[in-house]
């Protein structure tokens, strides 16, 4: 699994990426990483969530199974593009409020509208990727997420 070695701050502020008013439009739409940069197919969050590092894990299994077959040497067919940055706190069962916040319980990536998180290159077939990437979608948390192809 993978977390960051060192973080500048013990513990976060939490990342907007939920749907509200028109105030916080402009917070929940992905600033970069709109459009397929590196490979030929990719997976794009239509919604904001929270990722964390254990559902990035599964869907590296997942990918990382069906197109082994593709691999050339040491290079990879598939990229993915977010990393558990933020830690998420938890305080212990049964403790009184106060007494400062909780430790930290797992990490997670935040996912906002529009990034892709996941890329496929055009080693892999058409069919094969658009399988694996629908059961990569399976293992996130992310509702709405679409399948989408570079466009030349």
């Amino acid at each position: 699994m993978s977390i960051p070695k060192k973080t500048k701050y013990r513990f976060q502020h939490l990342i907007p990426y939920k749907q509200g008013g028109r105030s916080n439009q402009h917070y929940l739409l992905a600033k970069g990483n709109k459009e397929i940069k590196w490979g030929e197919y990719g997976l794009q969050a239509q919604q904001g969530a929270e990722i964390t590092e254990q559902q990035i894990e599964a869907v590296r299994k997942v990918i990382s199974r069906r197109t082994k077959k593709f691999v050339e040497g040491k290079i990879k067919p598939w990229k993915i593009n977010i990393y558990p940055h933020s830690s998420k706190t938890k305080k212990p069962l049964e403790v009184r409020m106060g007494s400062g916040k909780g430790s930290v319980d797992k990490w997670k990536a935040v996912v906002k509208i529009g990034t892709v998180i996941v890329e496929l290159s055009d080693k892999v077939p058409k069919d094969v990727a658009y399988e694996v990437l629908k059961q990569a979608n399976h293992k996130l948390k992310v509702s709405g997420s679409k399948i989408i192809q570079r466009h030349e």
